[in-house]
């Protein structure tokens, strides 16, 4: 039986549709160019500038291996080659042995790419051994930097590498990928490495001045007991906020997904929360969390008790007024997964569970929960990701860090996480600029860590239906 239009006449429809999206957007961007002339001139006037300083730079960096003693750098490159040839054997076996040493060869260059950042402080003789550990590290995450992609080419197969997918030019892809692959390496990676850069010298801004310093930054940071009370605050804030807003937002989903009048009113109204910025959100509880009577639930708390709370400056209720504002920031986006979720697990599957006789507590863990473990591990990513960063607009308008720890607050601040001390040290006239940087290296290493560990740890053991 003939159901509809064949693939041949399906063909020229779509190839016509492609080329107008095509046009379209070429249009779009000559419009958008045409309207940013001068930002578009000053763009090219900086890259042309960068361009321009290659060849001295590629001079420094000679210079630079001509007067470092050869052992200082043989080390790095024989490091990096040996871990290239043995993670290429590992990745694709022992049988192809070119490809493994062609492996080791390419991951020589790309360990100097973090090692050669360092100046390779790291491998001098007088350097301590934390300093000779860390600087291993950086040679193989340089060389894992052309491993992964050779990786990938590998593991998909020489000849399958071109030839899948829907591009039938061998090209084409790659010439798709092209301006998002120069946006990162501009916008993303270049900066990400000016960065590194910086967190090596001791500089103060916004003075010009500056001294490399190798690894005293991280070190500084490592023995301040300002930077280890932000961090133990930080992950105490995360593994709060991401285990209530979760088990919320489920519970919330559950009541909103039953068969009641106005339920899709009351699911917009849920997930509105989410469309406000968290400044916004900081801003809307803080005149609910205000000193005195001013407050709103200070003006509740004194007609029933005749006394006030101090939600801002008392250090545990100053904690639990950032995570309630925090959790109802994200609850709505929690809300809106977990309710796709929940229509999308099979009824016939409940029904099943109901005539073997399981009630409703049992049917929701047996069934539905299991069910929801990929939604569940999608929202734990982005939950930790979001205490990470995200309520830095809730602490920057409530509490600024504070209240103090300690004598002077010696010790930092009951809510002054890794971020907030981050953007104070990086912000702040006179701050130590090297310092901020090392703390922005340290908290994405930490963020980009959990991330690949809850991938490792969780992920695996999540099934995806069909």
């Amino acid at each position: 039986m003939h159901n509809g239009p064949s693939d041949s006449r399906l063909e020229p429809t779509l190839r016509a549709l492609a080329w107008g999206v095509l046009v379209g957007a070429l249009l779009f961007l000559l419009a958008f160019t045409l309207a940013n002339w001068g930002g578009v001139l000053r763009f090219f006037e900086w890259f042309g500038g960068s361009v321009a300083l290659l060849p001295e730079s590629l001079r420094r960096i000679a210079d630079h291996y001509a007067a470092l003693p050869v052992a200082q750098w043989l080390i790095s490159l024989l490091i990096g080659g040996a871990f290239g040839a043995l993670a290429t054997a590992r990745v694709i076996g022992t049988q192809r042995k070119r490809w493994i040493v062609l492996g080791g060869l390419l991951a020589l260059p790309a360990s100097q790419i973090l090692t050669l950042t360092t100046q390779h402080c790291t491998y001098h003789p007088e350097a301590s051994f934390a300093s000779q550990a860390i600087g291993v590290g950086l040679t193989l995450i340089g060389a894992l930097v052309a491993l992964l992609p050779y990786w990938t080419y590998l593991k998909r197969g020489v000849r399958s590498a071109f030839v899948a997918g829907y591009f039938r030019s061998r090209w084409l892809p790659y010439a798709l990928l092209l301006p998002m692959v120069v946006n990162l390496l501009i916008f993303l990676y270049y900066p990400s490495l000016q960065t590194v850069i910086l967190s090596l010298f001791s500089r103060r801004f916004p003075l010009p001045q500056e001294r490399f310093v190798c690894l005293e930054n991280y070190v500084r940071l490592v023995e301040d007991a300002v930077y280890q009370n932000s961090f133990v605050v930080t992950m105490a804030l995360t593994v709060i906020i991401t285990a209530i807003s979760m088990a919320l937002a489920l519970a919330i989903a559950l009541l909103v997904s039953q068969k009641i009048r106005f339920a899709s009113v009351y699911r917009t109204l849920l997930i509105w929360p989410f469309a406000l910025s968290p400044v916004v959100a900081g801003v809307i509880f803080a005149t609910m969390f205000r000193e005195g009577q001013a407050g709103l639930i200070n003006s509740v708390v004194f007609a029933f008790t005749g006394t006030t709370l101090s939600l801002i400056r008392d250090v545990d209720l100053a904690r639990v007024s950032i995570i309630t504002a925090s959790v109802w920031n994200i609850l709505g986006f929690n809300i809106l997964f977990y309710v796709a979720g929940l229509q999308n697990v099979p009824a016939d599957v409940l029904e099943a569970a109901q005539i073997d006789g399981a009630n409703r507590v049992q049917r929701f863990w047996q069934v539905t929960f299991p069910l929801l473990a990929p939604f569940s591990f999608f929202l734990l990513v982005t939950n930790v990701t979001y205490a990470f960063y995200g309520i830095y607009g809730a602490i920057d308008t409530l509490t600024r860090g504070g209240p103090p720890l300690g004598a002077a607050g010696e010790l930092g601040g009951a809510t002054n996480v890794l971020i907030y001390k981050l953007y104070e040290d990086a912000f702040t006239p006179g701050s130590p600029a090297g310092l901020a940087a090392a703390q922005a290296v340290i908290l994405f290493l930490l963020v980009a860590g959990l991330t690949v560990l809850q991938f490792r740890t969780v992920e695996s053991r999540i099934t995806y239906g069909e």
